[in-house]
């Protein structure tokens, strides 16, 4: 299964860092494209997984104190659509943590 990988510096704290990233879901479901929405943590490992436009995503967004990476399995049906949905990604979470 192909992957997908986002790496997003910051300078906040981790505890700050994770309390942003919990805000992740929140921001992804305002999208309307975005369905079946779901995460849970682990440590300071966020667990996530939706839909968009019938397309099933899931990934995990590692903390530490430098950095928050994000990676995942994409479909092979969403493979053209790959750069697109790391950039849109990449977009919300740096929104998050440099707010």
């Amino acid at each position: 299964m192909p992957k997908f990988s986002v790496t997003i510096p910051h300078s906040l704290s981790t505890e700050e860092a994770v309390k942003r990233l919990n805000r992740f879901t929140e921001t992804v479901s305002s999208n309307q494209q975005v369905s079946d929405l779901e995460q849970s943590w682990q440590g300071n490992d966020l667990h996530f997984g939706f839909k968009t436009f019938g397309i099933q995503i899931r990934g995990v967004g590692a903390v530490s104190s430098d950095q928050l990476q994000v990676s995942g399995d994409l479909p092979f049906s969403a493979m053209m659509f790959k750069g697109k949905i790391e950039s849109e990604i990449q977009k919300v979470l740096a929104g998050l943590l440099h707010e």
